[in-house]
């Protein structure tokens, strides 16, 4: 319980301090120290009566040391606090409110994606302000050492430094916001299906991917966009628990049992699909969701409704150029229209996603279930040998190893 409410109040702390004095580096600083306070010292002494007050206090006077360490920032520090009202750093009364808008955590999401910034970088200062999780932690979901990851945020830091501390205006608004939702949406991806390693699935990052799109619907709970993201994220994270067997070996899909899987978040993310189509025109994330929603409401792999799969796919190829995209769609195409079919369209991306091992993937899939065993064997084996999963390389050579013997 400690830990979730390190998280929700972390970006409003950091918000709240970033306002007052900028210096967002220090601040965030600050604020890893007061929450690595809390972390120590709650679960012994009992979480405070108004928490979110306990930690403005104890990150602001961390910051203010800080400040008064330089000379300069010492005078920058007095003259924030003349503007400042005398008690403004105390925990509220009981009944007042006088704590940070959670407008403040769209804003650090705003920062932390800056485009100036890298994929790599956004993810990572994202998971560290907004997301609450120290750089050991976010170094072990990355599989990365602490020294890198260290030196990836710093560095991240330094670039937003002196980024005005707001929300973009109204023209630029809808651009910044659908990269703040890519960021979110690769977190989660590299929770659900890791792109490298051991483990398959990284439960840590997936769920906080949903925590944080969470927090962006309460605040924007109109835009379909970060609807459709949710509604994608909970639908496909319903699947976790059955996806892979008792050894951590892959199971695809169409072999999952489905009593395995979670109701409650199919019948969440299955609600707020509807929710999403109704909130303007369909874009990605609410196609994908739509689809999403199609394959967790079958009972049974045979039950899945294939057709209108590949008709929301072939909407959804119209309206982005992801390649992978229209490598999902190949296997809709397949499963509607024949393994020949699929191969043809999966064929046609050969330039712009040759060597990428889930193109072989999906062809020796529908190699496989076109009977061509010998031609199958051999794309399961480029696969698996491209991948940097542990797991995916596994399953992949176990399905090889399955042809040979047939």
């Amino acid at each position: 319980m400690a830990d979730d409410l390190l998280r929700l109040h972390a970006p409003q702390v950091l918000g709240a301090l970033v306002r007052r004095y900028g210096h967002f580096c220090e601040a965030e600083d600050a604020v890893q120290e007061a929450l690595l306070a809390a972390a120590r010292q709650w679960p012994e002494q009992g979480v405070p009566d108004n928490p979110r007050g306990w930690l403005i206090r104890v990150a602001a006077r961390r910051l203010t040391d800080q400040l008064r360490s330089d000379e300069a920032r010492r005078r920058r520090e007095e003259e924030a606090a003349q503007l400042s009202p005398r008690d403004a750093l105390t925990a509220p009364a009981p009944g007042e409110n006088r704590a940070p808008s959670e407008d403040d955590t769209l804003t650090l999401l705003f920062l932390c994606c800056h485009p100036g910034l890298s994929p790599a970088a956004q993810i990572a200062l994202t998971l560290r302000a907004v997301g609450g999780l120290t750089t050991a932690e976010i170094a072990r979901a990355h599989l990365v050492p602490e020294a890198t990851m260290a030196q990836r945020i710093s560095r991240a830091k330094a670039k937003v430094k002196g980024v005005p501390f707001r929300q973009p205006g109204p023209r630029d608004r809808d651009q910044r916001l659908a990269v703040v939702l890519q960021v979110l949406y690769l977190i989660f991806n590299e929770g659900y299906t890791a792109t490298s390693g051991s483990a398959l699935h990284r439960a840590d990052l997936a769920r906080e991917a949903i925590r944080l799109t969470r927090s962006v619907r309460g605040l924007l709970p109109e835009e379909g966009a970060v609807t459709g993201l949710l509604a994608l994220m909970l639908l496909t994270e319903a699947r976790s628990s059955a996806r892979t067997g008792p050894h951590g070996e892959l199971i695809p899909l169409d072999e999952q049992d489905r009593s395995l899987w979670d109701r409650r978040a199919i019948e969440e993310g299955a609600a707020l699909v509807e929710q999403a189509l109704a909130q303007g025109p369909a874009g990605a994330y609410q196609l994908q969701s739509a689809i999403a929603a199609l394959h967790d409401e079958a009972a049974r792999a045979d039950d899945t409704d294939w057709p209108q799969i590949l008709a929301l796919y072939d909407i959804l190829v119209r309206r982005t150029p992801d390649p992978m995209a229209r490598l999902s769609r190949a296997v809709a195409v397949a499963m509607v229209h024949g393994p020949r079919a699929g191969l043809a369209e999966a064929d046609a991306l050969e330039g712009e996603l040759a060597g990428h091992h889930r193109l072989d993937a999906v062809r020796a899939h529908l190699l496989e279930r076109a009977g061509d065993l010998e031609a199958a064997r051999v794309a399961y084996g480029l696969a698996a040998g491209r991948t940097l999963s542990i797991p995916e390389a596994r399953y992949l050579r176990m399905r090889a190893a399955r042809l040979l013997s047939t």
